[in-house]
């Protein structure tokens, strides 16, 4: 006798033998028992979850001579007969290759002989989504009002393709995807049979690669003792499935999240050396940055060991779940334009160098990020909190010399407290630059001013005139400080806080060693002439 696949010769032959798929037996068997079964059945589900399997199980269980509690014996005549094949009154035809009007036309013809041995005339047909218009529409009368000898099982892995008018004339269920305990306890089952020794490590790795299909489970069971080594462990799955090992995909996402071009660039190399698949490899590390964020949450995980665990623990401790959160849209983004590219090598390291470019971050992201942290800090409870800390918090109701009054950030706080306390205190800011702009800086980072403050740090004011206060930027500025320093509403609120220091009102300007040396040319020129004309000028910028 010829070799049978493992997932052939271990296919269900009862209900009871199905994995995960209770909650559709179950009413399979109570139809059954109580004689209530119906003409037409439509199972619906992913690859490999059984929906082939119950349909013959169902169809011999229907014409079994000795049924029990709704399950056929497979010792009678009519069911050794659906088994072997040679009963011609189970039908099973594959809708793929079987999809024109004349094979329906075929069956519609048939269904008006009696059945020659069981007592009901099955049709199964498989993968029906792939019939065409006309013989959904040839196969819709006889599906609707079948002579009572007749049943047909429907079995699809896409049942939006069916018409409605298919769809209403069936009995529908749906199958689930089978869950990765009840796959390893099947697989412990055909290890015994098969007398293969694999580990559970290994057998809960078949379990994850099957993605809730148990025939994919058994074909990568099969392919692992190809070697004639009835052995499995970790390490044998992952070099035939072409699976980088954890260790690797670690170091590959510790070089990105702390920015390491060179070292996952060399990580690059040494996975094209092995001959990994890229598309597997990115998935593998989508898949691990999803568990290090499961990690983060429930500190727990089955699929990896002791050494793996204290691997993500590094990286857990010291990310966000935002950044995690972000890498896994980005590698996902990178899987779909490689799948869509013939340069896949090119895509791929262009695509792990801008995940390793700090720059690559979205700068407007992180501002309205920031944004929303002042909002919070300028929001009642921020104000509770901050009014009874040490640091100078108090609003400045101080009189200037023009007639419209320079609202700020910190009078608006103060006039919350002030309703509260019925009370009013004032700030006291130096008249010299060199002293004010500290304080000025302390306020806007008391004040939940975050953005401003540290875009400012380092820098230093300086009078040009008697209308303008020049803030120096000694390091220059960058490009998102300065579409942040730009701002109108920044501006009013630095000019507004220069303009309580100086007791007058005042403009601001910044100044890069640039302007700043322009500025000093200009006014040494001024000056020169000014002295020379022996005239009085005020420069005004």
């Amino acid at each position: 006798m010829g070799y049978t696949a493992l997932y052939r010769k271990f296919r269900p032959l009862t209900f009871g033998e199905m994995v995960g798929q209770e909650h559709i037996t179950k009413t399979l068997k109570n139809q059954i028992i109580s004689g209530r079964v119906g003409h037409a059945y439509l199972l619906n589900g992913g690859r490999g979850t059984g929906k082939t399997s119950a349909a013959k199980i169902l169809a011999r269980a229907i014409n079994c001579l000795n049924p029990k509690d709704g399950e056929p014996c497979n010792e009678c005549e009519i069911c050794k007969g659906a088994l072997s094949g040679s009963l011609t009154d189970i039908v099973e035809m594959d809708a793929a290759s079987n999809n024109s009007v004349e094979d329906i036309r075929s069956i519609r013809e048939e269904v008006n002989f009696l059945p020659t041995k069981a007592k009901y005339r099955v049709y199964i047909i498989d993968e029906v989504h792939m019939l065409s218009t006309g013989a959904f529409n040839a196969l819709l009368k006889t599906l609707e009002e079948p002579p009572e000898h007749v049943k047909f099982i429907l079995a699809t892995t896409e049942p939006q393709k069916l018409p409605a008018t298919i769809l209403s004339r069936c009995q529908r269920f749906d199958y689930k995807r089978i869950s990765n305990e009840d796959i390893m306890k099947r697989l412990e089952i055909v290890c015994k049979e098969s007398g293969i020794e694999a580990t559970q490590g290994a057998l809960s790795i078949i379990a994850t690669l099957a993605e809730g299909a148990m025939r994919d489970a058994l074909s990568i069971l099969e392919r692992c003792v190809q070697d004639g080594e009835n052995k499995i462990d970790e390490e044998k799955i992952k070099d035939l499935v072409g699976i980088p090992k954890a260790t690797f995909v670690n170091s590959m996402i510790q070089a990105i999240l702390e920015y390491d071009v060179e070292n996952a660039l060399i990580k690059i190399e040494d996975l094209l050396k092995e001959g990994k698949d890229i598309n597997q490899f990115i998935w593998e590390m989508i898949k691990y940055v999803k568990d290090l964020l499961i990690y983060q949450t429930t500190k727990k995980l089955e699929r990896y060991n002791e050494e793996e665990l204290a691997q993500m623990k590094a990286i857990a401790e010291t990310v966000s779940k935002n950044r995690l959160v972000n890498l896994v849209y980005q590698l996902s983004e990178l899987e779909s334009n490689i799948k869509t590219t013939t340069q896949k090598t090119i895509m791929f390291q262009a695509g792990i160098i801008k995940l390793c470019n700090e720059q690559s971050e979205n700068q407007e992201e992180i501002e309205k990020r920031i944004e929303k942290i002042e909002k919070y800090l300028k929001s009642g409870k921020a104000v509770a909190g901050t009014v009874n800390t040490n640091h100078s918090m108090q609003s400045t109701t101080q009189t200037m010399s023009p007639s419209k009054p320079v609202t700020t950030s910190t009078q608006v706080i103060a006039n919350t407290v002030n309703t509260s306390k019925k009370q009013t205190t004032t700030k006291n800011f130096s008249k010299n630059s060199d002293e004010y702009w500290p304080q000025i800086m302390n306020d806007l980072k008391q004040n939940g001013k975050i953005v401003l403050y540290t875009n400012l740090l380092g820098t230093k004011a300086k009078e040009i005139n008697d209308m303008t206060v020049g803030i120096e930027f000694p390091n220059g500025m960058t490009s998102f400080g300065k579409a942040v320093l730009e701002k109108q509403e920044n501006i009013r609120e630095i000019s507004n806080l220069v303009s309580i220091a100086c007791g007058k009102e005042m403009q601001i300007k910044y100044l890069t060693q640039i302007e700043k040396q322009n500025q000093m040319t200009n006014e040494e020129n001024l000056q020169n002439f000014a002295n020379e004309s022996d005239i009085p000028f005020h420069i005004i910028d």
